[in-house]
């Protein structure tokens, strides 16, 4: 196994990063577990059945939902929000291309 410097920033970057998807994990498993919890109850009422499903029921799983969603965009997703990182990804994207580009002309 790799010895690491646990003092350089890349490897704690990496642990900062390892430590936001595990958190969108359990996130996820919370839930899941949570709503199946919830439709097993509201099976058991049969509201499902009676086509009489209760808004809190609905209303957990799906703003719970957009929430779980936005964890995962802020973990895995592209910089869709155009943060101030992505500004500083895209500064050094450019410069690179530029001087690509003159150096090609040189």
């Amino acid at each position: 196994m790799k010895q690491y410097d646990e003092h350089s920033n890349n490897y704690q970057l990496a642990k900062k990063r390892v430590k936001r998807i595990r958190g969108f994990y359990i996130h996820l498993f919370i839930y899941i577990v949570v709503n199946i919890c919830i439709i097993i109850l509201d099976s058991n009422r049969q509201y499902f059945i009676n086509g009489n499903f209760q808004f809190w029921a609905f209303g957990n799983i799906f703003f719970w939902g957009i929430g779980l969603f936005i964890h995962w965009a802020s973990v895995f997703g592209p910089n869709i929000f155009l943060t101030k990182k992505w500004e500083e990804k895209k500064i050094e994207e450019l410069m690179k291309k530029d001087s690509f580009e003159q150096k090609k002309w040189e």
